[in-house]
């Protein structure tokens, strides 16, 4: 009865269009496109933290000749919040936001514009060091996050593009 029902949902869930994102691993369309994208440098620590959390994921090393360009800008800011009783502030939040284009190097279309971002709130301790030490790590957290989103739209893109793609 088991093997019945694990049949009947293999087939269904065949049915429903779903594909594998990394179909034919690193010979596979979307491994291939990925590894064939430049970026170039991101002005500040901020954008050198994106620049290579996004060369680590594009897999770069070893690529050939690029086809496209990842032009990136960053919006970094650190704002505080929660006053306490003596006006002093007793909690940060850190936001990182990436305005990215996908450009074909052939043509010099744009092939994907679009934004990325997320945010850290950070406790303010009386250690200044600590303080600095939080932010810092924060950042470093958040230049990963924003580049996973970004190589996942991007991927989605190349997907998109290829012949047949959904």
């Amino acid at each position: 009865m088991k093997q019945l029902a694990v049949l009947a949902s293999a087939l269904l869930l065949s049915a429903c269009g779903l594909s594998p994102m990394y179909a034919g691993g690193a010979s596979g369309q979307v491994a291939q496109g990925l590894s064939a994208i430049d970026v170039p440098a991101i002005e500040g620590r901020a954008g050198w933290l994106v620049r290579n959390a996004l060369t680590d994921r594009l897999g770069a090393a070893g690529r050939t000749t690029p086809r496209y360009r990842l032009d990136v800008r960053l919006d970094d800011r650190l704002e505080g919040l929660g006053l306490l009783s003596d006006d002093t502030i007793g909690r940060e939040r850190r936001t990182l936001r990436a305005r990215y284009q996908l450009v074909d190097l052939a043509t010099g279309a744009i092939v994907l514009d679009a934004t990325a971002g997320s945010d850290a709130g950070i406790d303010v301790v009386s250690s200044e060091y600590a303080t600095i030490a939080a932010e810092q790590t924060a950042l470093e957290n958040l230049a990963k996050v924003v580049a996973d989103r970004i190589v996942t739209r991007v991927a989605l893109q190349l997907r998109g593009e290829a012949p047949g793609g959904q």
